[in-house]
């Protein structure tokens, strides 16, 4: 076969460093062109040849026809947050190839689309062009189908060109359409077209490579979303509703197909409820119905649905009713960019609805997390009879994540204070808001108890100490105090901040998917800027003591978030003693891709004047 390669000009200088398995792949696409499961495929041959991986899916908002990027980062080391070079591109995009390219550092390489003709647009990276209509028309007969295969052709030249096993190629391949063996043969026929191609035409000239490892045995591919999902079915979850929004839907689609799977009773009943609401609003409004009834219930929404749920969130609180939220973070305001992803909810959700009000927040930072943190949130929903709200976001709900297997919880379910019928003959009455124990939560019933001293008005209205309608001042005051006091406690209950500490004077706090960037940025500061740092993450809000220490005990306190506002900051600003407060500073990450590294480190260097 002819070569088709356009081979890079004399490069000046030394030749690269080969990179094993330290390297960054950005696929450029068009959205709807079918390129999510060639890049799937990538991504899991890489990963079982033992190298850790993760991949960062960057989606328009509209259904086809813009462009969309798939990025892959291969790192030895397993650093999994987004990397802010790009080492490897697949450019098949002509509408965004060129700014693509230009965007890239000196020794990348390209591999393209023939009639794209990128190779005159620089001279120092490598170019490596390839006819992708014609090799895929004799391994597609079906005209129709080639814009979906085609894009195997690029799996199979870029494992050639890395280096990637074509057996785990035709593993990734055949899991990626599972029982679909004709859809197999035919997706796998095209990758090794586009491999032999590679072999024959293209020489390498680029500094990627695959080498396998033993880092990834025993570990699986998940997103968060279907994380949350499965550990709300674990956490004993038997009512869903919800209102579709990007980017939390699949939270309650897969709900949907685990239940059905797995909670059929033996008469084959199921016994849960899923339901579709008419908006966010009435879905947190059956949430908390159940939750008053005495069920668990969940809702799972983003940034919008989380405004349209403001008045029930106060009922909530002011009521004491349980339930569990999911707040898939987007950006914002408005619309804003429904696909991109932000910590951008943090203070509005922790103060959501009117009035005086907090809520508990949980903050998972991995979809381990977003498993485990699904059942923290029911036990701290019923402990302490108020909605309770998960903070993940779309990086973490969409994008795919390699973790360890997910452990089967073994601790009992606690229901919280629920009074029976036999508490209720021992006790003779009781009083719905009443402080009793002096942790501000009161005891509570539920409905159908068979008891007379069981029943009680569930008010969103003024009322006193045993839930009677009341506008007296002293009856609202103590009530608010005993909430607050109430949200005080929690503080002991909240999953504990991660702490890292040692003898410096700089600490950094971060939440969230943020941690991975951090992880990353304090390698970078220590080798390459000799500057040591401490380390808080953050699991939960109300803050806990440990909190307060870190940052008593460090001279300056970098809290690294993706907004613009700084809201985590201004969260901790409120909690902190005056003379705590001027120690903190802010590092913030706003632009709607997942936070890097390289840009917490630059940040941190420039405020410390180095």
């Amino acid at each position: 076969m002819a070569t088709d390669v356009v081979t890079q000009p004399q490069r000046q200088g030394p030749p690269p460093v080969k990179a094993v398995n330290d390297f960054s792949i950005q696929v450029a696409t068009v959205n709807g062109s079918g390129s999510q499961s060639a890049n799937m495929v990538l991504l899991r041959s890489i990963f079982q040849m033992g190298i850790p991986v993760s991949g960062k899916n960057l989606f328009p908002s509209n259904i086809a026809g813009l462009p969309t990027w798939f990025t892959i980062r291969a790192n030895k080391d397993g650093y999994i947050a987004r990397k802010k070079e790009v080492d490897f591109l697949i450019a098949m995009n002509p509408e965004t190839a060129i700014d693509d390219v230009k965007s890239l550092a000196p020794g990348s390489a390209v591999l393209y689309d023939e009639p794209l003709n990128l190779a005159t647009v620089r001279t120092d990276v490598v170019f490596y062009s390839a006819p992708f209509d014609k090799l895929v028309a004799p391994v597609c007969p079906e005209a129709k189908l080639r814009k979906l295969v085609k894009n195997m052709i690029y799996v199979g030249m870029a494992a050639q060109l890395i280096g990637i096993s074509m057996d785990e190629v035709e593993k990734a391949v055949r899991k990626q359409f599972k029982k679909k063996q004709k859809a197999a043969d035919l997706n796998f026929g095209a990758v090794k077209a586009g491999y032999d191609y590679a072999v024959a035409s293209l020489k390498k000239a680029d500094h990627c490579w695959v080498e396998p490892m033993n880092a990834t045995q025993g570990k699986i591919i998940i997103d968060g979303n279907a994380a949350a999902a499965l550990g709300s079915m674990f956490a004993g979850v038997t009512v869903v509703t919800w209102y579709p929004i990007t980017p939390s839907s699949s939270v309650c689609e897969q709900l949907i197909d685990y239940m059905k799977h797995y909670r059929i009773g033996a008469d084959g009943k199921a016994t849960f409820a899923i339901v579709q609401a008419e908006d966010e609003l009435a879905a947190i409004g059956m949430v908390l119905g159940a939750g008053w009834a005495g069920a668990r219930s969940l809702t799972a929404t983003s940034g919008p649905g989380i405004s349209l749920m403001s008045e029930f969130a106060g009922l909530g609180y002011y009521a004491e009713l349980p339930g569990v939220i999911w707040n898939i973070q987007r950006t914002g305001p408005s619309t804003g960019l429904p696909t991109r992803t932000m910590q951008g909810d943090i203070l509005s959700t922790a103060l959501l609805s009117h009035g005086d009000t907090k809520h508990i927040l949980l903050l998972p930072d991995s979809v381990a997390e977003c498993f485990d943190m699904a059942f923290d949130a029911f036990e701290l929903a019923e402990q302490f009879q108020t909605p309770v709200f998960v903070m993940s976001d779309l990086d973490l709900g969409m994008n795919n994540w390699m973790s360890d297997p997910f452990k089967y919880p073994d601790r009992p379910i606690k229901r919280g204070k629920v009074l029976d019928k036999a508490a209720l003959d021992k006790a003779g009455s009781f009083a719905r808001y009443k402080d009793v124990d002096g942790d501000g939560i009161g005891y509570r019933t539920l409905p159908g108890t068979d008891h007379p001293a069981a029943a009680y008005f569930t008010r969103g209205s003024g009322h006193n100490d045993r839930a009677q309608y009341s506008e007296r001042p002293d009856d609202y005051q103590n009530n608010m105090d005993r909430l607050a006091k109430k949200f005080d406690t929690a503080r002991a209950y909240v999953p504990k901040p991660i702490v890292e500490t040692g003898k410096s004077k700089i600490g950094i706090i971060a939440y969230g998917t943020t941690h991975w960037a951090i992880v990353e940025s304090r390698d970078q500061l220590r080798k390459e800027y000799k500057l040591e740092t401490d380390y808080l993450r953050l699991k939960a809000y109300p803050f806990t003591r440990e909190v307060h220490d870190f940052v008593k005990n460090h001279d300056r306190v970098y809290l690294v978030e993706q907004n613009r506002d700084a809201q985590m900051l201004d969260l901790l600003k409120l909690d902190l003693s005056v003379d705590q407060i001027p120690k903190l500073r802010s590092i913030r990450h706003y632009n709607g891709l997942p936070i890097d590294a390289r840009s917490v480190t630059d940040e941190l260097v420039t405020q410390e004047g180095k």
